[in-house]
Order: C-alpha cells, then structure tokens, then sequence
C-alpha cells in the first residue's frame, strides 16, 4: 500500500500539469520590439475581394493584425462586432485593422458583411503561412488560429501582443496599445 500511494500521488501530479498546460492559451512568441513578418494574402471587406499588403497598409500607419479561430463562430462574431464598433477609435489614431483566420475567402466575404459590418477587412490564411509566422496556430486544434492580436508600427516593429482565448479584451488592449505609441510619438 506504501509502494502505491506514491505512485498514485505522481500519476495524480502529473495528469494536473497535462491538464493545466492543455487548459492554459499559448502565448505568441513574436516579442515587442521584433520585426514583424510581412505578408500578402487575399482579403474581403464589404464583401468585396482584394489583396492587403502588410507593407502597404504600413505605410499609411501603424496595423492592427488580430488572428481569431474561424468566422461565424461565437467568441469570432463577439470580436468582429467589437472591433467594428471601435473602427472610429482606430482611425482617428491612425491605424488599419485586419482580421485574419483560415476561412475561405467566399466565407470571409460574407463575415465581412454581417460580423465586421464592412468597417474592416479579413483575410484568408487558407495555407497558414501568416499564422505560422506570427505564431498564431492553436495548439490544442492546429487548424485554426490562436485568438492573438498584434499592433505593429509603420517602421515594421511589433508595438504591443495580446493573446487570450477570451475576445473581450483585444480591442481595448490594441487601443490602449496605439495610444501609448501616439503618445510617445513626435508630432507631424
């Protein structure tokens, strides 16, 4: 019996790390002050197609590029209304948002419409290449996007990251974010 419990209390110690690490988000390993991978993919706004460059977005002013799971679903349509709603806010500091997600881009077009209110585009990542350098990837389901957000500055660097499964917190945090940079900024 003396020989068991220990073994026991292991196996018990070690299935509550596997649980915690599965329960707990992954955090972005992109680190402020980096440069932040350039991309080019197609995107949907209003529900008319186009291609966004990272680089061109850039030079008009700082990018929020926000990565949520897939289009249509809760915590996704709660994120899309709500940076919807805070497009005045981003545009007065000067910023481009852009949702991005594994979804198709016949999907997106319609999400552009009713979830983001063709305030804002989102992008199609079918291949994952944008996720993977941002790394954005869910762990627990590697098919969709870690909900993760990042304000980048127009020089390139990476400014702020917010990763949690929770939608309700990007748009303050990413506000918040570009605020303080504008802030610290000089004046034109």
């Amino acid at each position: 019996m003396k020989r068991s419990m220990p073994r026991f209390c292991l196996s018990l110690s070690l299935s509550l790390v596997v649980a915690l690490i599965a329960a707990s988000p992954a955090f972005a390993s992109l680190k402020i002050g980096t440069r932040a991978p350039d991309f080019t993919v197609p995107a949907a706004r209003a529900g008319q197609v186009f291609t966004f460059s990272l680089a061109e977005a850039l030079q008009r002013g700082p990018v929020v590029v926000y990565f949520y799971p897939a289009a249509f679903t809760s915590g996704c349509t709660v994120e899309a209304h709500d940076f919807a709603e805070a497009m005045n806010d981003f545009e007065a500091l000067g910023a481009t948002v852009i949702g991005v997600s594994h979804d198709a881009i016949d999907t997106l077009s319609k999400f552009s419409v009713s979830e983001c209110r063709g305030k804002f585009p989102v992008a199609a990542d079918v291949d994952q290449a944008v996720m993977k350098n941002y790394d954005s990837v869910l762990i627990r389901n590697p098919l969709l996007a870690e909900r993760t957000s990042y304000v980048i500055a127009p020089d390139g660097t990476i400014l702020a990251v917010y990763s949690n499964s929770d939608p309700s917190e990007h748009v303050g945090k990413m506000l918040a974010a570009l605020k303080a940079w504008k802030a610290k900024s000089p004046v034109p």
